[in-house]
């Protein structure tokens, strides 16, 4: 073949390659050309994902929002707030006052004192003091500097020896040396404020009260009776939520189970026996194992706080002051 043949043989070859090569470039009707770089070797998908059109992504219906929990409703907590009071009836069937008294001057005084320290401390002082000073008559005429001295293991011994010198003197005074059993002369005398009266009025004289001390205050709180920290306005909402029955024993097994198993620092949420009905569970130690080490008098296997528990009391008795054990 001449040189003439090869070379228009090379021009029909190239011609038709390059029609070839436009025909693939040209993408059909409706089809979006891919560029090769784009294609994924042997599979033929693309790396990247094409943008969406404006129309498609107006087709795609929105993710629906999620939904808050359900806000708890007024009768719903008073429902979970009486059953708690009924479940806890049955963990503490002998709740009782923690301190240790033979009559309602007694129980006053000890209820002062209590301030700032526990009723153990308090239990293991007052034989010594009520020995010396049996009566409002005795406890007012005595030397202060005296008092202060067998008062000393509470704390605060100055201004618990004013406080309960100055109530027995107008106990003698005022009241014939007996204690008043209404809230308004209660709350009149030295040293004394509403949850001293309501654990005299409700231990004392039977008449119904909430004693809304720390432990009860945190405990409202945790089980969302209430969102104050005002002590007047924690009793005013609490005794909404229970018969006025209830009072007084409602207090007892409140605190009893916040000095037990529902601490401040740290919760024995895996031993407590109504976490079904807290909101706030979670908060302390859920372990089981360790919950129960965390677990404190009678429930703990250790002495309560008073040297003389009553007779239904499942705990060993506290030991006398300076005692081991």
């Amino acid at each position: 073949m001449s040189a003439e043949s090869n070379s228009a043989v090379g021009e029909q070859g190239a011609s038709k390659r390059a029609k070839a090569t436009n025909r693939k470039s040209v993408p059909e009707p409706g089809r979006t050309a891919v560029p090769r770089s784009s294609r994924t070797a042997g599979t033929g998908s693309t790396r990247a994902a094409e943008p969406e059109s404006e129309s498609r992504r107006a087709a795609k219906p929105e993710p629906e929002p999620r939904r808050a929990a359900k806000p708890e409703s007024r009768l719903a907590m008073v429902r979970r707030a009486r059953r708690i009071n009924r479940e806890l009836a049955e963990v503490y069937p002998y709740a009782h006052p923690e301190l240790d008294f033979r009559n309602s001057f007694e129980l006053l005084v000890a209820t002062v004192l209590s301030a700032q320290t526990t009723d153990l401390r308090v239990n293991q002082t007052t034989p010594a003091l009520f020995a010396k000073y049996p009566t409002p008559e005795d406890l007012a005429a005595a030397v202060p500097e005296e008092v202060e001295e067998l008062i000393r293991p509470t704390g605060f011994f100055r201004a618990k020896t004013k406080s309960i010198m100055g109530l027995s003197a107008a106990l003698r005074d005022d009241f014939g040396g007996e204690v008043p059993g209404r809230l308004e002369d209660l709350v009149k005398l030295p040293g004394v404020g509403r949850k001293t009266a309501f654990v005299v009025l409700g231990n004392a004289f039977g008449v119904p009260g909430i004693t809304v001390d720390t432990h009860f205050m945190r405990l409202a709180r945790r089980w969302k009776w209430t969102e104050s920290d005002d002590p007047v306005k924690i009793e005013a909402e609490v005794a909404t939520i229970f018969p006025k029955s209830e009072w007084t024993m409602l207090s007892h097994r409140v605190i009893f189970h916040g000095r037990r198993i529902c601490h401040a620092r740290k919760p024995a949420c895996g031993a407590c026996p109504i976490t079904h009905l807290c909101p706030s569970y979670g908060e302390g130690e859920t372990d089981p194992e360790k919950a129960a080490k965390l677990l404190k008098y009678e429930k703990g296997g250790f002495p309560g706080q008073r040297l003389n528990p009553p007779p239904d009391y499942p705990g060993r008795p506290a030991p006398p002051l300076g005692a081991s054990g």
